[in-house]
């Protein structure tokens, strides 16, 4: 496939190319996924995202972050998805449901008055705060509130969470700060084998939280749906807001609840569709 057809969408500005593999899919996607969300060179995007088909769901994704890594989920990723699929015809239901690389979750879609999607509520599952399955190397059970030593001396303190890849959040009064030197530092820790995304926040108010994420393998991204929802289990775990908060990220807000009766993770949020067109592949070797 030297000639690609793509569609531009966003989550409160976590931004992917999304392609249509129902009948076919590019090959070396590693490669294709660094080609095509270079900012100068290619489209530009946080990664690629692929819209397959599934044995075990309605839909499969697939992610690629910008440096070609692949990804286990994607929180604005799949409800940009929820909004692809209904928008283009290739479903007419409001429940979809996505295999991904975390197993398949569940998207509740909420069209507008022009019937094209405006908001989408997955569900996110149960968060996972072992340390074996994050993974966190840990001797404990958990990793809450746990002081972790940075290179030039200070300490910050983390919590773990997976929501179905791995994520580590510090609470600060603070989010004015030089995340390009403390996102990579935390992001690669030897504490975290797989790497993690790093979540700063600051909790406003008990229904207020607003935070700023370096996410592995694409650096600091406008927004970050699965770290929003682990954000807000971490604070929620710390006593520090209710069950049901908004998380203000530097896109825009998501609405996350922790459902204390099945122990799920809600997250509601808008998925944009930006432009279309056609990509002329610039290689089909592997860079």
């Amino acid at each position: 496939m030297d000639t690609i057809n793509f569609t531009k969408m966003h989550g409160i500005g976590n931004d992917y190319v999304y392609i249509n593999c129902m009948e076919r899919c590019p090959d070396n996607l590693a490669s294709l996924s660094r080609e095509m969300s270079d900012r100068h060179c290619g489209i530009g995007g946080d990664g690629i995202i692929l819209i397959m088909p599934s044995k075990v769901a309605d839909f499969k994704m697939r992610i690629f972050n910008a440096d070609g890594s692949e990804a286990r989920m994607c929180g604005n990723g799949a409800r940009c998805v929820a909004k692809y699929v209904y928008d283009n015809n290739l479903t007419h239901n409001h429940h979809v449901t996505l295999e991904t690389l975390s197993g398949v979750k569940h998207l509740f879609l909420k069209p507008g008055q022009d019937d094209k999607v405006e908001s989408v509520t997955v569900d996110m599952g149960t968060p996972v705060m072992e340390c074996s399955l994050i993974p966190v190397k840990h001797s404990a059970d958990d990793f809450i509130e746990q002081p972790v030593l940075l290179k030039d001396g200070t300490t910050v303190r983390l919590t773990a969470v997976s929501m179905g890849n791995p994520h580590a959040v510090t609470f600060t009064d603070n989010l004015d700060f030089d995340i390009e030197t403390i996102g990579p530092e935390l992001e690669a820790h030897p504490l975290f084998p797989d790497r993690a995304n790093i979540e700063f926040a600051r909790v406003v108010s008990p229904s207020l939280i607003e935070m700023r994420v370096w996410e592995r393998g694409s650096g600091e991204t406008m927004a970050c749906g699965t770290g929003a929802c682990a954000t807000a289990v971490a604070a929620i775990t710390a006593g520090l807001c209710n069950r049901r908060v908004t998380v203000k990220l530097l896109g825009g807000c998501l609405d996350i609840e922790w459902s204390p009766e099945t122990g799920h993770v809600m997250m509601t949020g808008p998925a944009t569709t930006v432009f279309t067109g056609q990509y002329t592949r610039q290689s089909n070797t592997i860079l």
